[in-house]
This record gives C-alpha cells, sequence and structure tokens, in this order.
C-alpha cells in the first residue's frame, strides 16, 4: 500500500480558546507541507489535536484541508474517539470531504481489552471504507497493540498500514521482521517518535509519521530522502542538526514544543488547548536556539 510510506507531515491544528479552528492558520500550514513536497499530511494526528475537537470543528479542519491541498497531496485524517460511534461518523466525514486515508487511535477512559480494540477498529474500518492506519500510541492511549492484534487486524478489509512507537532497545529490523512475517504483504509499517526517524528509515520502515515535519517540512524531507537513499552519513548529520528539538520533544512532549516552534517562525501565535499550558517565557528562548542549529 503506497499511501501509509515516506514522510507523512503532522501540523498542529491552530484553533482559539473556545476550540474554533483557525482554518486560514491551518491553511499556512498546509500549504507549506505541499511546497516542500511531503509524501502526505496527517491530519488531526495526536500532534493536530483532535481530541481537543468537537467534530463539527473536526470536519471544518478537514473541509480546509480538502480546499488547500486536497488532490495535490494525500490528506490522511485522525478519527480516534472515545465511542465507536462516534469515530465511525468521523470515518464517514473525512470520505465525504475527499480524504484518501484514516489513522486511528483506540481512545478510550476505561482501558480497553483486546477484543474491544478490534471490534472497535473493525467497526470504523468499514464504516469509513477508506485505507486505514492502526496508530499504536501506548503514550497517550495507554493501550499497546500486541503483534498479535496487529495481525489480526491486518486481515480486515481496508485496514492497510500500522504506525509503531519506537521499539524497545531500538529494534527496528528485528520488529518490523517480526511484523512482516505476521501481516500479508504490502502491509505498511511506519514509526513515531521523531528521534528514531533516521535509524527507523535506516532500518527500512515504510513511513515516517512525523511531528517536526508539520513546521518544518522540507528539512525533514531533506532527512527521509537521505536515509531512503541508504546514504548513512548525510542521514545521521542531518539528525544531529534535529538533536536539541528532539531533546525538547522528550523533556516537554512534542505537543507543547510545536507551538512554540510555530511561534518562533512566525507561522501562528496560539496556545495549545487547555489544560495544556504553552511553554513558559523562560523555556522559549531554547526552542529559538534549537531552530538556530537546524536552520544555520
Amino acid at each position: 500500500m503506497t499511501l501509509f510510506t515516506g514522510l507523512s507531515a503532522f501540523p498542529i491544528t491552530p484553533a482559539d480558546a473556545s476550540g474554533r479552528v483557525d482554518t486560514a492558520a491551518l491553511t499556512r500550514l498546509l500549504e507549506r507541507i505541499h511546497l516542500a513536497g511531503a509524501d502526505s499530511v496527517g491530519l488531526l494526528g495526536s500532534t493536530g489535536g483532535y481530541a481537543f475537537l468537537s467534530r463539527d470543528e473536526r470536519r471544518r479542519a478537514v473541509q480546509a484541508a480538502m480546499t488547500s491541498v486536497g488532490g495535490k497531496m494525500p490528506v490522511i485524517v485522525g478519527v480516534g474517539a472515545l465511542r465507536t460511534d462516534e469515530a465511525q461518523a468521523l470515518a464517514r466525514d473525512a470520505k465525504a470531504a475527499g480524504a484518501v486515508g484514516l489513522l486511528l487511535a483506540p481512545m478510550s477512559y476505561t482501558p480497553l481489552v483486546e477484543e474491544e480494540v478490534y471490534q472497535h477498529f473493525a467497526a470504523v474500518a468499514e464504516a469509513g471504507d477508506l485505507p486505514l492506519c492502526i496508530y499504536n500510541n501506548p503514550g497517550t492511549t495507554k493501550f499497546t497493540f500486541s503483534h498479535e492484534l496487529i495481525a489480526r487486524l491486518a486481515k480486515v478489509a481496508n485496514i492497510g498500514a500500522v504506525k509503531m512507537p519506537l521499539p524497545q532497545g531500538g529494534d527496528f529490523q528485528g520488529e518490523m521482521a517480526r511484523l512482516r512475517q505476521e501481516t500479508p504483504k504490502g502491509f505498511a509499517i511506519g514509526y513515531s517518535g521523531d528521534w528514531g526517524a533516521a535509524a527507523g528509515l535506516l532500518a527500512g520502515c515504510d513511513a515516517w509519521y512525523s511531528v517536526i515535519a508539520g513546521l518544518l517540512p522540507a528539512e525533514a524531507l531533506a532527512l527521509t530522502r537521505a536515509a531512503q537513499a541508504g546514504d548513512t552519513a548525510e542521514a545521521e548529520r542531518l539528525d544531529q542538526k534535529f538533536q536539541p528539538v528532539w531533546s525538547l520533544f522528550e523533556e516537554f512532549g512534542s505537543f507543547r514544543v510545536m507551538y512554540a516552534i510555530a511561534e518562533a517562525l512566525d507561522l501562528c501565535s496560539i496556545d495549545p488547548p487547555r489544560p495544556i499550558l504553552p511553554l513558559s517565557a523562560a523555556e522559549k528562548p531554547r526552542v529559538r536556539s534549537a531552530l538556530d542549529h537546524i536552520l544555520m
């Protein structure tokens, strides 16, 4: 499945304090990603704050994306929700607007068991009737997909990819070998966790689901293409330029840092949704310094 390959850029979703999406600001970010040549845009992922937005605002964000970059590049839309029927409705909304793929995380308040996650994903995949990527994001959902569950879901119609967290011990090749043995041919395996992107791409993963590419798409694409070409030295050189940003992501969480980066780059000046607090005035100079390290 070629949709879930290469660099997928995940922008923030600028919105005001009431949760109304600033579609003009979002359009600027999306056009920047398109001009850089990223392989796809991941709209309303974790970086896009999907969990903080109403269905109406998520629909407005998708419509803005389709108006600005629809037909020019693939738009993959996050459709995670607490209730299965709500996620199904969001999947139908995304398809109706013109999205070409879906991303689904198992949101929950009560911890989910594997059978609940399986049935949730099968129902949403059927309702959306678009290629769907499993979002294995235990850092936020507190649910970890077993290889057995991924293999079972990979047999469900429309489910064609998985977005994995970084593997324990950095064993990308071992993890991918096991998953590829257990899933159908063409099932795409990609990774999030930007600080492990270079290693994952050099190991042969299908996609980098990138936070930083949402705001620095050209720079992230250069790293991606170097790694895809097997140019280890260049990929590692570029990865080193990102190290100060990776450190900030790990210290403060990438969600908070991305809003500070957007402000530092004069792309938009919007706080993250409450209760998430923006970085303090004392911390923001570190963001500017990290950007200088990349852009120099």
